[in-house]
């Protein structure tokens, strides 16, 4: 541990860290070029076989970034693309970023420190950096947007040189350390611990621009919303703001534990998915879409009396061609991934000819990511932490949500040292309720 590390961790003043020197070398969760190819034609492409543990060099800053000191981060399904090496390798986003010439080189590594989420104290700002010092506490938004691009000042996420920090570029969150642009920062919530704040950007954000951002769905009272996934990191952010939207959310979910998560959550409608019988046909074939789509509506209409004016879409492959048939005449699908397939097959007379919307969503701008921040701060919206890991087992973490076994969020320690470290407000901590805040932390089946 070096002095720097000690030195956050016991809680030193922004003069003393500053007097601390960044370690030449970090601990990070990391994967390697050499093992590109290490699972072609392999059925089971275990993560726990690709994801690394150990020391990297530590980079040099940009005069626009700062070196965060990461506390506690979470495992989002791109650190499971990442690991398995599909689409296609992520070496290959760093090497197209580092193309650009200047700081962009330094992410061009063998090795790729992964990691979307992340919170933490800033220990050393960039000679750019006007909003932030050190020994801030903060949050971190997985968006790196280039703010020398005009389409960047009408919407961070149209920028065509957006990426994903942890996935298209390096220096991710999985680590002792993260380098991050100051346009990421978001301020810590005081009353949420570490591991608990860590967990809410990149999914939060991510359904609060599908659901309410202008270029989202733009979610009314009263409305039905159909959520795949609805126990998931995603799913379980889209219960709460819908909930919180005066919305009536309708959970498809995939076990009994997973039913009483999003039940806990405010779901007024949980559906099995063995209900609807939702099975690998649906993803080719027509007649298994119509009939699987017709069980849904029936059980939906059957509950709520009417069809869902929102499908709240991210599972891709299997689940499209149903959320297109079942969604109401007018009625729009947000979609942000697609995690059993990116191909997909669908009925389009019921698109056009009942005028319903398909709208492409993709992680969240700044502005999005601090109202989701400030929800969050104020209690509307809770952390959906189930279980929590040590940065050396976060292979575990990952594999756990590479095989649908976790609930909600899957945080891991990084530089803490135990879960509940980070609370800076206890007081409004007991107004809000411990366990209002750790809702899910008895369900999940990795814990």
């Amino acid at each position: 541990m070096t002095l720097l590390s000690e030195a956050v961790r016991a809680g030193a003043s922004p003069q003393e860290l500053e007097r601390a020197e960044p370690p030449r070398e970090y601990t990070a969760a990391y994967i390697h070029s050499e093992d590109t190819r290490m699972f072609e034609g392999v059925a089971d492409k275990d993560v726990r076989k690709s994801l690394r543990v150990g020391g990297v060099p530590m980079p040099e800053l940009a005069p626009d970034e700062v070196l965060v000191a990461v506390m506690a981060s979470a495992v989002n399904y791109n650190t499971v693309w990442s690991a398995i090496f599909e689409p296609l390798p992520t070496f290959r986003f760093l090497r197209q970023f580092a193309a650009q010439g200047g700081w962009a080189s330094r992410h061009d590594l063998p090795y790729h420190v992964l990691g979307s989420d992340g919170a933490g104290v800033v220990v050393r700002t960039g000679s750019g950096v006007r909003h932030w010092r050190t020994g801030d506490h903060v949050v971190v938004s997985c968006v790196q947007a280039d703010d020398q691009e005009a389409a960047t000042h009408a919407d961070g996420m149209l920028g065509a040189e957006q990426r994903i920090w942890g996935f298209e570029t390096n220096f991710g969150g999985l680590a002792h350390y993260a380098v991050v642009r100051a346009s990421q920062l978001i301020p810590k919530p005081g009353h949420l611990s570490w591991e608990e704040a860590a967990c809410n950007p990149l999914c939060g954000g991510t359904a609060y621009r599908m659901l309410i951002g202008d270029r989202g769905a733009r979610l009314k009272q009263g409305e039905i919303v159909l959520i795949w996934g609805a126990a998931g990191g995603l799913g379980a952010y889209a219960v709460q703001l819908v909930k919180n939207g005066g919305g009536i959310p309708v959970g498809v979910v995939s076990s009994p534990a997973k039913a009483e998560a999003v039940r806990r959550l405010g779901c007024d409608v949980v559906i099995d998915r063995q209900e609807i019988g939702l099975d690998d046909r649906t993803a080719y074939d027509p007649a298994a879409v119509i009939e699987t789509g017709k069980r849904l509506g029936r059980i939906i209409r059957r509950e709520v009396g009417e069809d869902p004016h929102i499908v709240f879409e991210h599972v891709g492959r299997s689940t499209f061609p149903v959320s297109v048939f079942v969604v109401r005449r007018g009625g729009t699908v947000v979609t942000c991934g697609s995690s059993t397939g990116y191909q997909h097959t669908y009925d389009n007379r019921y698109l056009w000819m009942k005028l319903k919307r398909i709208i492409g969503s993709h992680a969240a701008n700044l502005q999005e990511q601090w109202e989701l921040n400030r929800l969050v701060s104020l209690g509307r919206i809770v952390p959906t932490l189930s279980a929590v890991y040590p940065l050396a087992e976060v292979a575990a973490a990952t594999r756990s949500v590479q095989t649908n076994r976790h609930i909600g969020k899957v945080g891991v320690l990084c530089l803490a040292e135990e879960p509940g470290q980070g609370v800076t407000d206890p007081a409004l901590r007991v107004r809000m309720g411990e366990e209002r805040l750790s809702l899910l932390r008895d369900l999940s089946p990795t814990a």
